[in-house]
C-alpha cells in the first residue's frame, strides 16, 4: 500500500459530522469555492449526465437561509417546544456558510426523452449523483480543517429558498451542508461490524 493511499484513506476517516460551528474560517472563502468546483468537474455521473448543481452561500446569504428555515419550522412546531430546534438553527447560523446541492431537473427530463429505457432509473441515478458530489466536497472541507454536517430540511423550505437566492425554477433542492470553523471536535464514532456489512465472494 503506497503512502498516497494511506493519506488518502486517512482523509475519509477523519470527515466527520461537526455541529459546533464558527464563522471563522482556517482557509479563504475562495478555497471552499475551489473545493466546490473541483468537485463539480470530476465527480462522476451516470450516463455524464452532469445534472448536479451547487450553490455557496457566505455570511448574511448564510444566515438568511437558516433564518427561512426556523420561520418554516415554527409554524410546523407551532405551539410546542421549540427550544431543541431553536438550538439547531443557531447552531447552523453560527457556521460561515451552506452549501446547497440541486439537481437539475430539464437535465434528467432530457436523459428521459434521449434514453426512454431507462426512464425510471435517471431520478435514481440523479440523487446518486449528488450523493458523490456532497461527499467529495465534504471530505474536501475535511482535509481543510473546515466543519460540516449534511442536512435535508429541502420539503420544509424548497420555495422559499429559490425565490431568495433566484436560484431556477428547474432546480431541485436536494441537501444542504453548513460549514464553518470547528468549535467542538465530534464524539466517538461506534462502528457496525464489517462482516455484518461487507460480503466477499471468490476471494483467493
Amino acid at each position: 500500500m503506497t503512502q498516497e493511499t494511506i493519506h488518502l484513506q486517512d482523509i475519509f476517516a477523519n470527515r466527520r459530522t461537526i455541529y459546533a460551528l464558527t464563522d471563522q474560517l482556517p482557509v479563504s472563502e475562495q478555497a471552499v469555492v475551489d473545493a466546490v468546483e473541483h468537485a463539480i468537474l470530476h465527480t462522476p455521473s451516470a450516463f455524464n449526465s452532469q445534472t448536479t448543481r451547487i450553490t455557496v452561500l457566505f455570511g448574511e446569504a448564510h444566515k438568511r437561509l437558516w433564518d427561512i428555515a426556523e420561520t418554516n419550522l415554527r409554524q410546523i412546531v407551532g405551539d410546542n417546544d421549540f427550544s431543541s430546534t431553536k438550538q439547531k438553527m443557531d447552531s447552523f447560523r453560527a457556521g460561515a456558510g451552506t452549501i446547497l446541492y440541486f439537481e437539475d431537473n430539464d437535465g434528467i427530463k432530457a436523459l428521459q426523452e434521449q434514453f426512454a429505457i431507462y426512464a425510471d432509473s435517471f431520478p435514481i441515478y440523479a440523487e446518486h449523483t449528488n450523493a458523490m458530489h456532497q461527499y467529495a466536497v465534504w471530505t474536501q472541507l475535511s482535509n481543510l480543517g473546515i466543519g460540516a454536517s449534511l442536512q435535508h430540511y429541502s420539503a420544509i423550505f424548497e420555495q422559499d429558498v429559490a425565490q431568495a437566492f433566484n436560484i431556477p425554477s428547474s432546480w431541485k433542492l436536494i441537501a444542504q451542508m453548513p460549514f464553518g470553523g470547528i468549535a467542538a471536535q465530534a464524539g466517538e464514532k461506534e462502528f457496525a461490524a464489517t462482516e455484518a456489512r461487507v460480503m466477499v465472494v471468490g476471494q483467493q
